[in-house]
């Protein structure tokens, strides 16, 4: 198999995360390997996280000045009237801190999907690699376990047998000396006990963290959410304490997402600085547990590296071999001289069938190329998609920031302008008879005391005057009082609404838009209609042609 240089090459941002300054807390500059227990390393990662606190503190300083302009610098109430440029600003300033917030949501969720993954591939194969040594483990205690006590027990029994005859005793003398040569061999394997229990309390321990990390990163991801949501919200209900509930939000938010960027970087960081050189940390980590030989072999897995195990596998190979060899020939002649020791004989050379296969099975789990594949699956795993993700999530936090930034930008403006709009709506006169408020109250009033006639009442009055008076002074009286009985059948017949605030009074030469005629067509009962119809030629000619449906 190549060389892991050939296999695995550490991803161009490993390399530019790699390359940040590491400087310690005493703004000394140190060196960039990886090395966690290193207390200047711990305080350069520690620098990193003050670098990103500074930032929040500079960010919470241009709010605190921003607000403060807004509220001591507001404009006189002259000046407030074209709020149009201002309401326009409110509106991008919540489409945008919409559009980021979105963007930040997404961003965030491949993230930490991404980072999930690459945590999840290095702690399977952490545990792949466990259950390898673990069956090392295993199949050498076994060994070492059957021939102690259950060749022993066969030989001293043969010894009994054969006492008589010192050629075959001394055949059993040689066979104990293989047996203590195959359990020698096996001492010199490296203690696999003490590397599993490691791997495995690291798998917990990291499968443990990135529960958690994950689940706070999911919440933080529908938090922001929510706030975004509730802000708009806000702003299209115009709801003061809605938006004074999310700005106070939005604050504690700002601040996690800073957090949540400090956290990510140094991570970020250190991390690469593992995937520029992995097996250095290894070996340091390992070199009391284990000879360098031995772990320069699996990390690097070359066919011209020399396996380490081979010396000692060939000789427990070359003793089992002598040993059946052995056992074949007592069955063969020392069965028909001593019938008893058959069974002891065959006991032997199950034992040695069973350490054989144990040698083969021992032999393909120390073989490099099985803990090689573990090793390069949990570096792809961590390099290339738990890094990735990390620097998503750092993209996350900037994004959610600028969002929160412009949201905080725009609140504060928003309930400017409802306090703005709400003292001006109370500033109205209620007794001006333009005001359209007024013109409902008033409206509503004369239903109750009938001052007003509606339009067909109107009509009616008027034929009713042309039966009582003579032509003359009903012409007369027509004239004298259509000023103000039309403006007040006008207002009667459009209710007050503000939508006709601006139709111009009947009798001063200007007549009712054509719109209007259509909205009397449209808009009035049949009954009302045939009313119309009944109307006077008198009366046709005084409305003239302005109502003619």
């Amino acid at each position: 198999m190549s060389s892991i240089r050939e296999d695995y090459m550490a991803p161009w941002w490993t390399y530019w995360l790699h390359n940040f300054p590491h400087v310690n807390l005493n703004f000394q500059p140190i060196d960039n390997t990886f090395t966690p227990q290193d207390q200047n390393y711990q305080q350069s990662l520690i620098f990193l996280a003050c670098m990103v606190a500074a930032g929040l503190g500079l960010n919470l300083l241009c709010l605190a000045i921003y607000l403060s302009c807004l509220c001591c610098c507001r404009k006189d109430e002259e000046e407030e009237e074209s709020k149009s440029p201002n309401s326009c600003c409110v509106t991008w300033s919540a489409v945008t801190a919409g559009l980021l917030s979105c963007a930040a949501v997404g961003v965030g969720f491949y993230g930490n999907s991404e980072t999930n993954d690459g945590v999840y591939q290095l702690t399977y194969s952490l545990y792949n690699t466990n259950h390898t040594l673990g069956g090392v483990d295993s199949l050498v205690t076994g060994t070492m376990g059957s021939m102690e006590s259950g060749l022993k027990q066969h030989l001293a029994r043969l010894d009994e047998i054969f006492a008589t005859r010192g050629d075959y005793v001394q055949t059993l003398r040689f066979m104990q000396q293989m047996a203590d040569n195959v359990i020698k061999q096996l001492l010199g394997l490296p203690d696999w006990d003490m590397t599993k229990v490691d791997l495995a309390a690291i798998a917990d321990q990291t499968t443990y963290i990135e529960y958690y990390r994950w689940l706070t990163y999911l919440l933080l991801l529908i938090l922001d959410l929510v706030i975004c949501l509730a802000a708009c919200l806000g702003l299209a209900k115009q709801s003061r304490w809605l938006l004074t509930t999310m700005m106070v939000f939005g604050v504690l938010t700002l601040i996690l997402s800073w957090a949540s960027l400090g956290a990510d970087l140094a991570s970020a960081v250190s991390t690469s600085d593992f995937c520029v050189t992995p097996e250095k940390f290894i070996m340091n980590q390992t070199k009391d547990l284990i000879s360098s030989e031995i772990v320069h072999y699996y990390l690097y897995c070359s066919q011209a590296l020399r396996n380490p195990f081979q010396q000692s596998l060939t000789i427990f190979q070359r003793s089992l071999t002598t040993m059946q060899i052995q056992i074949q020939g007592l069955l063969q002649f020392a069965v028909p001289l001593f019938p008893t020791a058959e069974r002891d004989l065959l006991g032997i050379q199950h034992l040695l069938n069973s350490s054989e296969a144990s040698l083969h099975q021992l032999t393909a789990l120390l073989d490099c190329r099985g803990l090689n594949k573990d090793y390069l699956d949990a570096l792809i795993g961590v390099c290339y998609d738990g890094v990735e993700g990390l620097l998503y999530l750092c993209l996350f936090s900037i994004l959610a920031i600028c969002a929160f930034c412009a949201m905080l930008c725009a609140i504060p403006r928003a309930w400017t302008h409802i306090t703005s709009r709400e003292r001006d709506y109370d500033d109205i006169d209620e007794g001006d008879p333009f005001n359209p408020q007024a013109r409902r109250m008033t409206t509503h009033d004369s239903n109750h005391a009938t001052n007003m006639h509606s339009f067909c009442s109107y009509s009616s009055s008027v034929g009713s005057q042309s039966s009582l008076h003579p032509p003359a002074a009903q012409a007369a009286q027509t004239v004298s009082n259509a000023p103000v009985s039309e403006y007040m059948n006008q207002s009667a017949l459009f209710g007050g609404n503000p939508r006709y605030e601006n139709v111009p009074l009947i009798g001063r030469g200007s007549p009712p838009p054509s719109v209007y005629t259509q909205q009397f067509r449209n808009g009035y009962s049949p009954s009302m209609r045939a009313t119309y119809l009944s109307m006077t030629e008198d009366q046709i000619r005084h409305f003239g042609n302005d109502f003619q449906a």
